[in-house]
């Protein structure tokens, strides 16, 4: 896919989300990023659920400290791989405050040595808490990059690193928001709505579907 056809398949996005940010809900970065770590093989709607009990009650590193584990697993049961979550997420409040003053760490490496911090969660905080023009690639952009031919690969750092290089710097900072929330709405896994995508006439998963 060239640089032209790119540039319209951004463009007819950000025509539609002017201003794309994630479903999740979050007041700072240390609550985006505890709903980033619930949301790993789970939706966004069961992570909203469980939040919405939790933070009213525990928001901070010290107060999710101060109900411990088994406290963090009452709210957060609902979610899959619970009790590996509220581990990881108990663990990573002791980091945080301990070696970073409380605060999220503003850097790939500092976040990604926080247990429950992975790269993509790393990005998705870099990106959506600070700014970064990172791209997160999770199973919706990987799906959409490669039907679409905007980056195609067979792994999602793969695709990452060819989103990040291909992509023009103006749509990169909400790139990632566009890609999750098409695969998500319009591009979808099993029965995609082509025919309500507004990118479709420049998608190569349509060419084959016709063939």
């Amino acid at each position: 896919m060239n640089t032209e056809k790119r540039i319209a398949i951004y463009g007819t996005l950000r025509e539609q989300m002017p201003t794309p940010t994630t479903e999740l809900n979050y007041r700072n970065p240390f609550e985006l990023m505890v709903a980033v770590i619930l949301s790993a093989q789970a939706t966004d709607i069961s992570v909203n659920k469980a939040t919405d009990k939790l933070y009213p009650v525990a928001c901070t590193p010290e107060s999710i400290l101060a109900i411990g584990v088994n406290g963090l697993k009452s709210y957060i049961r609902t979610i899959g791989l619970f009790n590996g979550k509220a581990e990881n997420i108990i663990k990573t409040c002791r980091i945080v405050i301990e070696e970073h003053g409380g605060e999220v760490p503003r850097t790939r490496a500092e976040l990604e040595a926080l247990p429950g911090v992975g790269r993509k969660t790393a990005n998705v905080i870099l990106n959506t808490a600070f700014g970064e023009p990172t791209i997160a690639v999770d199973t919706h952009i990987f799906r959409v990059s490669n039907r679409t031919g905007l980056a195609k690969g067979k792994t999602p750092l793969e695709v990452e690193k060819r989103l990040v290089r291909m992509t023009p710097d103006e749509f990169k900072l909400d790139a990632h928001h566009w890609l999750i929330l098409h695969g998500r709405y319009v591009c979808k896994a099993r029965a995609p709505v082509c025919g309500k995508c507004s990118i479709i006439k420049w998608c190569e998963f349509k060419k084959k579907v016709i063939a």
